[in-house]
């Protein structure tokens, strides 16, 4: 008997145009069936943001990937329930793939970004979950180098059993494929950002503000995300949708008025 091919979503935050989720679909799709829902704009730092307040739309959308393809007006966690509610209701997916994105999702970043919020709604959903990010904002960049990055995640969490409750949170360094010295599995680097408004006027005279910040890292550990990434390595940090410090568990059942 034949084996059933593996059902993938494949989703994104830059957008349904986007150069990073095109590379990914030519890669992706030699695995499986693949169904690709994603913003029909860039939705980039949306999080797991959700819309409630106004509505949705769906459309499909030719390309030339060969696969069911649909834009979706929603956010990026939008389009995962789009995918496994609507598009593939009845059905049941084998793994959702987000990606790949123009930019890191490093370290704190992965708070903001709808990349991985996309691909933890998946592990949400019981599904193994993948999200893939090369560390290049430029809509020109290179992707060459993710191919068999991509190739091997992949392989490797199709034919092992992935628990449930968490997501692979992948990074892949700005650098040809020749210089990838390997995959790492890190923790995420602790950094923040140090942020400011920028005030500015419009051409018509009108204030307006623009986010700007610096990114402060300084964790010394040759284990992080932020380290692999600088040394050439490809990082891959499970990432888990549970947010409990279970450390501060019992300090806070000693507080007083607790």
């Amino acid at each position: 008997m034949e084996n059933k091919k593996p059902l993938i979503l494949v989703v994104n935050d830059d957008g349904i145009t986007a150069p990073g989720i095109n590379f990914l679909i030519s890669v992706i799709k030699n695995f499986g069936e693949v169904v690709v829902v994603a913003p029909d704009k860039a939705m980039s730092g949306m999080g797991h943001a959700i819309t409630i307040n106004s509505t949705l739309r769906l459309n499909e959308y030719k390309n030339n990937w060969g696969v069911k393809a649909y834009s979706c007006s929603g956010t990026p966690v939008d389009c995962v329930k789009f995918g496994t509610k609507v598009v593939g209701k009845g059905r049941v997916f084998d793994l959702v793939v987000s990606g790949v994105n123009h930019g890191t999702n490093s370290s704190i970043n992965v708070i903001y970004s709808g990349t991985m919020s996309a691909a933890v709604e998946g592990s949400i959903e019981g599904i193994p979950s993948v999200g893939f990010s090369l560390d290049d904002h430029g809509l020109d960049a290179d992707f060459s180098g993710c191919e068999d990055v991509i190739k091997k995640v992949i392989s490797s969490v199709l034919s092992n059993q992935m628990e449930k409750g968490y997501s692979l949170n992948v990074n892949i360094p700005k650098v040809s494929k020749e210089k990838i010295k390997g995959i790492r599995v890190c923790r995420q680097a602790k950094a923040y950002w140090n942020e400011d408004f920028e005030k500015r006027k419009d051409p018509f005279g009108e204030t307006y503000y623009w986010l700007t910040g610096e990114f402060v890292y300084e964790d010394k550990g040759e284990d992080t995300d932020i380290w692999a990434l600088r040394n050439n390595y490809v990082s891959v940090v499970p990432t888990q949708f549970d947010l409990t410090n279970y450390g501060a568990l019992e300090v806070l059942k000693n507080w007083n008025g607790f």
